[in-house]
């Protein structure tokens, strides 16, 4: 089957060109060395990491790490609680996707009442503390400062008391560096509540509330030095295309929907609560069984998985690529 190959570099949505390929050439193994030593490395197939998006009843519990490398974290969550603690970051902006249920942020610059497919971005130095309900959310942890792509759709509002049932109570504040990671707390200290979210009133700042366009096949809503992080929905079917990242790692969370990621390094069908990463500049496809939508973000530096392996890629075979094309036209 003859495919295109789009070869592109992060930050410029077009091409910097498009190549014609022979499928199953592309996504084979190479013809065996000619010299007495092989000239390249055998790479393992893609892994993914999985989080159940429906909240199941457990203890409090710090997020779990999926990738991270020395300034970039991306973390899952779910609560049923409230932080026990307001956190403030020294070095990194911290943005949350809501996956499921509902969850309310309260900051020095408003309270927001998130709901499944909001982001938000709270800006280093600004404290922060959740209160979650039967929800899970995603965490980045982007090199201050972040600029947002898209317009907000809402912003922090002045809200007195934060949450039905809150009472002013004995809680602390946690100021850190290194994004937050445990044992990196330069200092801990009681702080008074109401005085802290208070500080709206003398703040001009909100944070904004971004969403994906509902038109739009990839909406780029966050930036930062080296990433970009967005959504990119897709309907069953249409053309197969792959691409190519020349300068960038990049990570996919699928929200919903199933789809199939044709690679290099393996097929692997991905459903909601699914991570996956692609390594920079290896060639790679989404091929949507149903309509669906991920979450993508793009790092120029290596961002290694250090989340617990679900399953991993398999080879393909000449037979699949086959039954691929039934099955997403049927």
């Amino acid at each position: 089957m003859k495919v295109i190959e789009d070869v592109m570099v992060m930050g410029n949505d077009l091409p910097l060109r498009s190549i014609p390929r022979d499928e199953q050439q592309l996504l084979s193994p190479p013809h065996p060395s000619q010299t007495p030593f092989k000239l390249w490395r055998d790479h393992p197939p893609l892994d993914v990491v999985h989080f159940p998006q429906e909240y199941r009843a457990q203890p409090f519990a710090p997020p779990r790490g999926v990738y991270e490398n020395d300034i970039v974290r991306v973390e899952w969550q779910t609560m049923d609680n409230r932080q026990p603690f307001y956190h403030r970051n020294c070095d990194v902006d911290e943005i949350s996707y809501q996956i499921d249920g509902e969850r309310t942020l309260m900051t020095e610059l408003g309270v927001i009442e998130h709901r499944p497919g909001d982001f938000s971005r709270i800006p280093r130095g600004v404290a922060h503390d959740n209160y979650g309900r039967r929800e899970s959310h995603l965490l980045f942890y982007f090199p201050a400062p972040v600029v947002e792509l898209a317009p907000g759709v809402s912003e922090s509002q002045a809200v007195s008391p934060p949450f039905p049932g809150w009472q002013r109570g004995a809680i602390n504040e946690a100021v850190t560096q290194c994004m937050g990671s445990p044992g990196h707390d330069i200092t801990v200290f009681p702080a008074d509540e109401e005085m802290l979210l208070d500080r709206v009133h003398s703040e001009q700042e909100r944070i904004q509330v971004l969403r994906a366009a509902a038109d739009t096949a990839t909406t780029w809503l966050y930036s930062a030095d080296g990433l970009r992080l967005g959504m990119v929905a897709a309907a069953k079917g249409g053309e197969r295309r792959y691409r190519r990242i020349l300068d960038a790692d990049e990570i996919q969370y699928q929200v919903f929907g199933r789809r199939l990621v044709l690679s290099q390094r393996g097929v692997v069908e991905v459903a909601p609560g699914d991570f996956v990463r692609i390594p920079l500049g290896l060639v790679h496809a989404s091929v949507p069984l149903e309509a669906g939508e991920h979450v993508s973000l793009l790092s120029h530096m290596e961002l290694p998985q250090v989340g617990e392996t679900a399953r991993t890629a398999q080879i393909w075979t000449s037979e699949q690529l086959t039954s691929i094309e039934s099955e997403v036209h049927a």
